[in-house]
């Protein structure tokens, strides 16, 4: 089975940054995205950046480009390290933030796996 962990959430002022840290551990027949994913009191969860395992490429919500960064670390087998480097902070980005990992486990299907999710909160 497939564990996801996030970290790196807090309190921090507007204009500010913060990193988060997600880690995907478990044997897989593949992996192909991981990702990160907002919600905000009162919202439906959003896509904020994901990036394409094999080839590194990534995705961003337009309203996190030019601040925000995501990134992987695939040097270790059975566990899927992603950060996601936030800068620039704005109040409209506090939210629970989840990490999400589409990955084949026992077969080519893929399955999407969720972390609990960790608390962002910028103040202004």
């Amino acid at each position: 089975q497939v564990q996801v962990v996030e970290s790196g959430g807090g309190l921090v002022q507007a204009g500010g940054s913060l990193r988060l840290s997600c880690a995907a551990s478990g044997r897989t027949f593949r992996t192909y995205t991981m990702g990160w994913y907002r919600q905000a009191p009162g919202k439906e969860r959003e896509s904020v950046a994901y990036i394409v395992w094999s080839a590194g490429s990534t995705y961003y919500a337009d309203s996190v480009k030019g601040r925000f960064t995501i990134s992987r670390d695939n040097t270790k087998n059975t566990v899927y390290t992603v950060y996601l480097q936030m800068n620039s902070l704005k109040p409209e980005d506090t939210a629970i933030y989840y990490c999400k990992a589409m990955m084949g486990v026992d077969s080519p299907t893929p399955v999407d796996y969720w972390g609990q999710g960790t608390q962002v909160t910028v103040s202004s």
